[in-house]
């Protein structure tokens, strides 16, 4: 196994269950690739890279986290409520589907987005339908109230893409695997305390406790092929040979793949998304998150000792002056809280310029699927083909995957 972020933390606990002996080698310090979390010396904190919202319908994460015994370790609301705020003219709603498949939600006027009427969510199933290689824009109306206050929003998060750019197909993927399968499926939930605390931790003791070996900092230079496949895997630190029963699942960044496997298609082009942490205690009675419209965060989030906003497909935003970008993502929370915008707390950005590949159809055409043209070599992450844009649901599926394929070759 090569990469530990959580495609490979994945795969590895899946072959750990199968009774198969994994090593688990990656280039960082620590293992949760872009799930990772660490002490921030200037909040006093410890802060993930980037707020990964899941949604309870996310059999993959459940599956997980049931597994390595974490499944207490996720939190959020007991049924799907999401506050909204446009931040253009102070208007509050709240978004409450229905427990059930029968999407009765959208006939009470209470329950739906302000402004819209029950024949416009037809958009959503058109989105199930729709064809491979078409975008968002070609497949439903990208104007009106539906859109401005939901869909654009929620497909942009779901895609890291501009909503109008997105693969339709896989905007139709999130929605009927939340929304379409009623509002039991889409209550929102978010890793407590920390990233690492849920989905990483967890996973490396249980490795630890079925005698995985997890070796950090320890950078994969070649894959050294042989007559039959794999003959070695040539490390900054040494070559390791491979037997014949041996398989090796790469669950890397797909920049990185791509210099390592001969052949490999892989998508090219990359988003940011722009998170910010703010010191300051969730105040009482705020929402645990809020979507925003027309704002700079596109969530806000309020968690227990933080305040922390999310805006996807941000690469807007990386050229600006970092207090500058601070302040204006301070404001939009304050607005939401209720708090003084003009008193900055102790703040941190956190840009990650590469965050997923640009979900959009001609880059999802690019996905190579799990098997490669090399035997018992196989690719994790959520990157590769799942059917799915890049999610924490995508790279745990991408991980079992893999680890069925391995499972498969090493029985040979």
């Amino acid at each position: 196994m090569v990469g530990a972020g959580l495609a490979g933390l994945s795969a590895a606990v899946r072959l750990a269950v199968a009774g198969i002996s994994v090593t688990l080698s990656d280039a960082a310090p620590q293992a949760g690739g872009r799930c990772r979390s660490w002490h921030d010396a200037q909040l006093g904190l410890t802060i993930d890279n980037g707020n990964h919202l899941v949604l309870s319908g996310n059999r993959a994460v459940f599956d997980y986290l049931r597994t390595i015994g974490a499944e207490d370790r996720l939190i959020g609301p007991d049924d799907a409520s999401f506050a909204w705020m446009d931040m253009a003219n102070g208007a509050r709603w709240t978004l409450r589907p229905n427990d059930g498949p029968l999407p009765w939600w959208v006939f009470a006027p209470g329950r739906r987005v302000p402004g819209t009427r029950p024949a416009a969510y037809a958009a959503l199933a058109r989105l199930l339908t729709a064809a491979p290689h078409a975008t968002v824009a070609e497949t439903i109306p990208t104007t009106g109230p539906l859109w401005d206050r939901l869909l654009d929003p929620f497909l942009v998060s779901a895609l890291n893409t501009p909503a109008r750019d997105g693969s339709a197909r896989l905007a139709g993927a999130v929605i009927r695997g939340s929304l379409a399968r009623g509002g039991r499926a889409a209550r929102p939930r978010i890793a407590h305390p920390t990233l690492a605390h849920a989905f990483v931790d967890p996973a490396l003791a249980f490795l630890a406790a079925h005698g995985g070996q997890v070796r950090l900092g320890r950078r994969l230079r070649a894959v050294v092929p042989g007559e039959h496949g794999l003959a070695a895997l040539a490390f900054a630190d040494g070559e390791e040979a491979l037997g014949p029963g041996d398989a090796v699942v790469l669950a890397l960044p797909s920049w990185v793949a791509l210099d390592l496997v001969p052949g490999l298609s892989a998508p090219t082009q990359h988003n940011a998304i722009v998170n910010a942490h703010f010191a300051l205690r969730r105040p009482l009675g705020a929402p645990l998150l809020t979507g925003l419209v027309h704002g700079t965060a596109e969530w806000v989030f309020a968690l227990p000792d933080r305040i922390s906003t999310t805006t996807s497909a941000a690469d807007h935003l990386l050229g600006e002056d970092r207090a500058v970008l601070a302040a204006r993502l301070w404001a939009d929370s304050a607005r939401v809280l209720g708090l003084d915008p003009a008193v900055l707390p102790p703040h941190r950005i956190v840009a990650e310029k590469r965050a997923t590949f640009a979900a959009t159809p001609a880059q999802d055409a690019l996905r190579p699927p799990a098997a490669t043209a090399i035997p018992r070599l196989f690719l994790g992450g959520d990157w590769t083909q799942t059917g799915l844009p890049a999610t924490i649901e995508g790279a745990l599926q991408s991980g079992v995957a893999a680890a069925r394929l391995a499972i498969a070759a090493t029985q040979r």
